[in-house]
């Protein structure tokens, strides 16, 4: 089996972006992924649309609140 990285629809978290990257872990679909440091201190590996991943850079602040995708800070 696989670990899906999606979050789950009832996550609330905040955190920082600490590095982005993508790949074809399927072999045939691109998926974006964002490494997160919460607030908590936990690191955490996020896969995201493409419209936010292109619109966050390492150190910009991510929100998720439970039944929304995350967005940016």
């Amino acid at each position: 089996m696989f670990t899906s990285r999606r979050p789950g629809p009832d996550e609330a978290w905040e955190g920082v972006v600490l590095d982005k990257s993508r790949g074809m872990t399927d072999g045939s679909n691109l998926y974006r992924y964002l490494t997160v440091q919460l607030d908590t201190g936990e690191t955490k590996k996020v896969r995201v649309d493409r419209g936010l991943w292109n619109s966050v850079a390492e150190g910009d602040g991510l929100v998720k609140r439970a039944g929304a995708d995350p967005v940016k800070k």
